[in-house]
C-alpha cells in the first residue's frame, strides 16, 4: 500500500513554480516600442521650442515701405505712352546708275554736307561714252564750217548771175540754178547745226550719266548703316542676288522727334502744342522737355492707338535714333525744379508726435526714429526732406506703441 505524500514535500511544490513562470512581466517595455516613443517625443520637443521661438516676447510684426525717387513734374501728368526718337528726315542713299563700287567714303556715325560725294561707282564705260560725244561734236561743228563755204560760195554765184542776167549774158535758168544752189547751201548749215546740237545733248546725257556714278549725300546728316562695301554691285532698281540697292542710310539728326503710341480712349487728353516730358531707357537720368507737334489722323486697328508725334524741345547729342522713349503728357509746362529728382515716400509712413513729424526706419532688427519734413503731393506719394537715402526701408503705418529702438520683425508679403 502506497503511502500519502506530505503537502510540504519537494514533489507537490513544482508545478506552482512552472506557472508562475509563464506570467508576463508588465515592467518591462520592447526595445521597439521604447524606441518609436522616443522619436514623437523628440518631435514634439522641436515643434515646442520653433513655436517658442517665433513667438518670442519683444518682437513687435510691421510691415515695410521704402523711399523713394520722385520728380516733382509727376503732379501734372495727365497721361503716359511709350514709343520711339525717329529722325523724321531719312533717307537711303543709292545711285540710278548701275554699277560696281569702286570708292567709299563714310562709315557708320560719319557726318556729311549737302552735295559731299560719298561714294563712286565704276565709270569708265560712261568715260568712253562722253569722249564719243565729244568726237561727235567735233565732226558735226566741222560740218557746220564745210556747209558755211558751201554757202558764201553759192551766194557768190548767184551775186554773179544776177549781174550778168541784168548785161543779158547768162538766161533766166542759170540764174534759177545760182539761186537753187544758195537754198541748199542754207539747208547744209542748218542741217549741220542740227548735228552739233544732237552731238551736244549726247554728251549733256553722258555727263549726267557720270554724275550718277558719284553719290552724293542729299542733305546735311550722320550716316547711320553702311549698307555696301567697296566691290559690290549697286543696282538700286533690281533685287538681284549679291547686288545691293543703298550704299548709306542717313538721317538728318536736327529731326529727331518721339512716335508715341497713345490710346484712343486717351486721345481726348493729347492736343497739339501741349507740353511732354520725354525720358529715355538709354538715359534714365535725364529728363528732356518737349510738345506735341501732330497727331496722325489714324487709328492702328491692332493695337487701338493713336501716332502722336513729338519734338523736343532742345535736343542733345546722347539721343540716338530708335532709342525707346516713354512720353508723359503734362497739363502745363514742367519748369527746371520741376525736373531735379526728390525724396518722396508713401503718407502712410508718416507719423505726427509732440507736434513733430516722424518716420521709422529700419535697421537691422530694431528702427531708429527719423524727423522729416514734408512738401508737395507726387502721384501718390510726398515729397519729403530728411536724413534719409532712396531706398531706405521704412516702417509702413507704424503703431502708437512703436518707438525708436523696439524690436522688430518685418511681415512677409
Amino acid at each position: 500500500m502506497t503511502e500519502p505524500i506530505p503537502a510540504n514535500s519537494p514533489a507537490k511544490a513544482s508545478p506552482p513554480s512552472s506557472l508562475n513562470q509563464l506570467k508576463i512581466d508588465r515592467s518591462v517595455v520592447p526595445s521597439g516600442k521604447k524606441s518609436g516613443r522616443g522619436k514623437w517625443l523628440a518631435i514634439i520637443v522641436a515643434i515646442v521650442v520653433a513655436t517658442g521661438v517665433a513667438l518670442r516676447p519683444g518682437k513687435t510684426e510691421v510691415q515695410a515701405t521704402s523711399v523713394l525717387t520722385a520728380y516733382p513734374s509727376q503732379q501734372y501728368a495727365q497721361l503716359t505712352a511709350s514709343g520711339y526718337v525717329v529722325a523724321q528726315r531719312r533717307a537711303a542713299v543709292a545711285s540710278k546708275a548701275t554699277g560696281r563700287l569702286v570708292w567709299l567714303n563714310v562709315r557708320e556715325g560719319s557726318q556729311v554736307k549737302q552735295g559731299e560725294v560719298i561714294a563712286k561707282l565704276d565709270a569708265s564705260d560712261v568715260q568712253a561714252s562722253i569722249a564719243s560725244a565729244q568726237a561727235s561734236i567735233r565732226q558735226a561743228e566741222a560740218g557746220v564750217a564745210q556747209s558755211n563755204v558751201e554757202l558764201i560760195n553759192a551766194e557768190a554765184e548767184l551775186k554773179r548771175s544776177q549781174g550778168l542776167k541784168a548785161q543779158g549774158f547768162v538766161s533766166a535758168q542759170a540764174l534759177d540754178s545760182a539761186t537753187t544752189r544758195v537754198n541748199s547751201a542754207k539747208a547744209a548749215v542748218i542741217s549741220a547745226q542740227a548735228a552739233v546740237a544732237v552731238a551736244r545733248a549726247q554728251l549733256k546725257v553722258q555727263q549726267v550719266n557720270q554724275d550718277f556714278t558719284e553719290i552724293r549725300a542729299p542733305f546735311d546728316g550722320v550716316v547711320l548703316v553702311k549698307n555696301a562695301n567697296v566691290g559690290d554691285i549697286i543696282t538700286p532698281f533690281s533685287s538681284a542676288a549679291g547686288s545691293q540697292g543703298a550704299v548709306v542710310t542717313m538721317a538728318d539728326m536736327s529731326t529727331l522727334e518721339v512716335e508715341a503710341d497713345v490710346s484712343e480712349s486717351n486721345l481726348a487728353k493729347a492736343k497739339i502744342g501741349q507740353p511732354v516730358e520725354i525720358t529715355l531707357d538709354a538715359l534714365p537720368d535725364s529728363r528732356f522737355r518737349g510738345n506735341v507737334v501732330g497727331i496722325v489722323p489714324t487709328v492702328d486697328r491692332a493695337k487701338a492707338t493713336v501716332m502722336t508725334k513729338i519734338r523736343f524741345e532742345k535736343l542733345d547729342p546722347r539721343i540716338l535714333p530708335e532709342m525707346s522713349a516713354k512720353v508723359t503728357i503734362l497739363s502745363q509746362a514742367a519748369t527746371d525744379a520741376d525736373q531735379k529728382p526728390v525724396l518722396a515716400l508713401n503718407p502712410k509712413a508718416i507719423v505726427e508726435r509732440a507736434g513733430k513729424k516722424e518716420v521709422f526706419r529700419i535697421k537691422d532688427d530694431t528702427v531708429e526714429a527719423i524727423e522729416v519734413s514734408v512738401g508737395r503731393k507726387i502721384g501718390d506719394n510726398v515729397e519729403i526732406k530728411a536724413a534719409l537715402q532712396s531706398g531706405d526701408k521704412l516702417v509702413l503705418s507704424p503703431g502708437e506703441k512703436l518707438v525708436a529702438g523696439t524690436k522688430i520683425v518685418v511681415a512677409s508679403k
